[in-house]
């Protein structure tokens, strides 16, 4: 039982007696908590906000991190996403009870594409899969034969041919209606980082870990050109991007460098140099001969391509990971580590937006079929959506 304490009459002040000494215990200083550092972490707690979340829905069906998201081309808020949880989910923007869960993948899904006509999307996964879905998640086809991961998939501009790059050096190309196997690309020296159809759907450029693009057939499988050397990268490609009338194909690597190559002679026509570290992300503007590239050096920039010259640089917090126009509008969206979603306007170089919510980095941005939404996937395991009606 507890001891009344005993006070004195004059000061009210509590004092103990010997008798009232149960047990001794040695402290040792070390052990004490330091002042300064207590008053310092209650500062922090006291009177600060949590960081604003700018999202308008939060899709959190996934229970590890996301790699992928994918808007659908025709459907205004149908959207797809893959991760390291090994699955898939179609879902919708702003209806939170709905979501089909694409299963299958026997390893994380690396990456989707939805076909032009928004009646398919395609799933790679780093097990070598390819699965083809209906719109509303049912499973058409299963393909497989790489022997490595899938990096990419990307459908054919004006039907259902799908084609796929790997880690095993090799890209292979299914027909996604009648589900044959067409053709197989083999020539690179390494994992096939990047690669597409151009939009004419007449030529397929690829580039590899190599340091190498190369351009081919697609009917022939016939290796037309392959570019490499001086004056090209120097160390393995990480994206790329070819231009609306498929003359021009724009990559980027590790060394940090840009390139721009003709790809009918396989010419390397400009250099862009302004990044200090890799180059991660790459984009066409949709009307206009300006491009944007984004890298570890924490640097968007804008390029003025008829002049290889940097139009503006913007500068993030840490490294951008994903880039994306806006439709045909001016602006540009970008992800970065720091977990930020960023608007930029591309005739002034000022950063109209941020957008908050993501605890990690961002891995991929995708722009709704409308251009009223914009979605991010992170590796926080969520996937979020912006309203960007206004910067349509």
């Amino acid at each position: 039982m507890n001891r009344p304490a005993r006070e004195d009459d004059d000061q009210g002040e509590v004092f103990l007696h010997e008798s009232d000494i149960i047990h001794e215990v040695t402290v040792d200083e070390e052990d004490l908590p330091d002042v300064e550092d207590e008053e310092h972490s209650d500062s922090e707690n006291m009177g600060v906000d949590e960081e604003a979340d700018d999202s308008m829905h939060i899709f959190t069906g996934h229970t590890g991190e996301i790699y992928a998201v994918t808007c659908s081309s025709t459907h205004p808020t149908l959207v797809a996403t893959g991760g390291g949880d090994d699955k898939g989910f179609l879902w919708r923007i702003g209806e939170g009870d709905w979501a089909s869960e694409l299963q299958g993948h026997g390893d994380s899904v690396s990456s989707l594409a939805f076909s032009s006509d928004g009646q398919q999307l395609a799933s790679g996964g780093f097990d070598g899969l390819v699965q083809i879905w209906g719109s509303s998640g049912n499973l058409i086809h299963r393909f497989d034969g790489p022997g490595g991961g899938i990096e990419w998939v990307r459908w054919h501009p004006r039907g259902h041919l799908i084609l796929a790059g790997s880690e095993d050096c090799t890209v292979w190309m299914w027909n996604a209606d009648t589900g044959a196997y067409l053709n197989m690309y083999s020539g690179h020296g390494a994992s096939v980082t990047c690669g597409d159809f151009t939009p004419d759907g007449k030529t397929i450029c690829t580039g590899s870990d190599d340091a190498s693009l190369r351009i081919w057939n697609p009917k022939s499988g016939e290796n037309v050109h392959v570019v490499k050397g001086h004056p090209y990268h120097t160390e393995g490609l990480t994206c790329l991007a070819i231009s609306s009338d498929s003359t021009l194909a724009l990559t980027g690597s590790k060394d940090g460098s840009v390139h721009i190559v003709n790809i009918s002679t396989g010419k390397v026509v400009s250099s862009l140099a302004s990044h200090t570290d890799s180059v991660e992300c790459i984009g066409f503007a949709p009307s206009s001969p300006w491009a944007a590239t984004g890298g570890m050096d924490c640097k968007l920039i804008v390029w003025d391509l008829q002049h290889s010259m940097p139009r503006f640089i913007c500068e993030h917090e840490e490294g951008v990971t994903c880039v994306s126009w806006i439709g045909v509008s001016k602006y540009i969206a970008t992800g970065s580590v720091d977990g930020k979603v960023r608007l930029w306007d591309s005739l002034s170089g000022e950063c109209v937006e941020t957008f908050r919510g993501h605890s990690d980095a961002i891995q991929s941005l995708s722009v709704s079929a409308s251009q009223d939404y914009l979605v991010s996937a992170s590796l926080d395991g969520t996937a979020r959506v912006f309203e960007i009606e206004k910067f349509r």
